[in-house]
């Protein structure tokens, strides 16, 4: 089968997106299946480019910057993301029609693209769903119930409108998904996060002692550091354990909050808190093996249960995870397992301090936790537990089934031309 991946990030960007998305494919890939992913980026020179990485067939959109634009000039450019994408990469999804559509949200924009295909194409169409926007933003209070709440909202709802299936993240987020947008619970399905159960070898970045951080015990915390995760609360959390000095915070990632947490780094004289840019994906994992917790905060006016894609490296690399969240979110019962650390709610401080102490002063009970924490990633985030699951909700479409026979209906990609 050949299937089309639409995402707005994929790799070398640096949203979790894009790595959960290459496992993916990868994945696909490994079945037997063919994979195309249909991208956007403004780093590049040609206008569109196809080329071929792991085996994936990846078709490049060059857009204007929309990730770090003005809040107008994203919304503008996101608007418009699916007539753009579907000018310049036209003709090549026409030679190259594919069996299954495969999008993934954020961005609430494809809709008008996958309209599209599915009229070209006549195929199902997949929604990986992992942001419920523009609901978590009006829950925390970025945005009002107003106007411009109201547009997104409809422009969220055409993209589930074209969607056969709409899988979310979490139990916790199909229920929510269910009161908010009133959608039938046939439609919808749980498909958690996942990675690859083996990553290539990775160099050692030596990140402890490029950083002055040897004889310390270090909480990392890596990802998007906007309002939705509240990143004031591991500021909280430093201040209080700031008389003890083994302990240290390194905070590495990009977002709409980091010039604030910077200067309320510096206000407060927290000498055990760094804050750095995004790192390269490769980058990233090399400091996660090398620390010894990993952070996951959310604010706590979320209603939505999301699972941070953070959460797999640190699984993956085998480290407890401190998470502090909002109430009722499913990652109490998921890190509870084992358990694979702590999970508490966000405004607990002396609960989060004192789970903090207990981690940073006992390397036994890090290392047992870390052991749990890898064996929760192999039970539950696995990216061939993810595909299977993927096609057996696919198989519960009221469709032809012959439209997903496996074996091959279309000529090899060959009508490439980078423009």
């Amino acid at each position: 089968m050949r299937i089309l991946i639409l995402i707005d990030c994929y790799l070398p960007g640096r949203k979790s997106g894009a790595k959960l998305v290459h496992d993916l494919g990868v994945e696909f890939l490994r079945g037997g299946h063919e994979v195309i992913v249909l991208t956007t980026t403004h780093e590049m020179v040609r206008s569109f480019e196809v080329s071929f990485e792991d085996g994936l067939c990846i078709a490049r959109v060059k857009t204007k910057r929309i990730k770090g634009a003005s809040k107008l000039f994203r919304a503008l450019r996101e608007a418009h993301l699916s007539s753009f994408v579907w000018r310049k990469a036209r003709q090549f999804l026409t030679d190259n029609p594919a069996e299954l559509i495969v999008f993934y949200s954020p961005t609430i924009f494809w809709s008008g693209l996958v309209r599209r295909l599915k009229t070209l194409w006549h195929v199902p169409a997949y929604l990986i769903l992992r942001d419920i926007f523009p609901e978590w933003a009006a829950d925390v209070g970025v945005l009002k119930r107003g106007l411009i709440y109201r547009y997104f909202r409809r422009r969220a709802a055409d993209q589930y409108d074209r969607s056969d299936i709409i899988a979310v993240q979490s139990p916790g987020d199909l229920k929510y998904f269910t009161r908010v947008a009133a959608y039938a619970p046939h439609r919808l399905k749980v498909l958690y996060n996942w990675t690859a159960m083996q990553e290539p070898v990775l160099a050692l970045g030596s990140y402890r002692s490029r950083l002055g951080l040897e004889n310390k015990v270090v909480f990392f915390y890596g990802g998007n550091l906007g309002v939705a995760q509240d990143a004031r609360n591991i500021l909280r959390l430093a201040s209080s354990v700031a008389g003890h000095p083994e302990i240290h915070f390194l905070l590495v990632g990009d977002g709409s909050e980091v010039p604030p947490l910077q200067r309320a780094v510096a206000d407060n004289r927290l000498s055990n808190v760094l804050i750095l840019p995004a790192a390269a994906q490769r980058d990233y994992l090399s400091m996660v093996s090398e620390f010894d917790v990993g952070l996951i905060t959310l604010d706590r006016r979320l209603a939505s249960h999301n699972i941070p894609g953070k959460l797999l490296s640190y699984l993956y690399f085998g480290i407890p995870v401190l998470a502090s969240v909002n109430p009722g979110s499913d990652l109490f019962g998921l890190i509870g397992k084992g358990p694979a650390g702590f999970c508490l709610e966000n405004g607990q401080d002396e609960k989060l301090r004192a789970a903090a102490l207990e981690l940073a002063g006992d390397a036994q009970l890090r290392a047992k936790m870390g052991r749990n924490a890898r064996a929760l990633l192999e039970q539950t985030f696995s990216a061939g537990s993810a595909v299977q699951q993927i096609f057996e909700h696919i198989a519960e479409i009221p469709r032809p089934l012959q439209e997903l026979d496996s074996s091959p209906r279309f000529r090899p990609i060959l009508r490439v031309k980078n423009t």
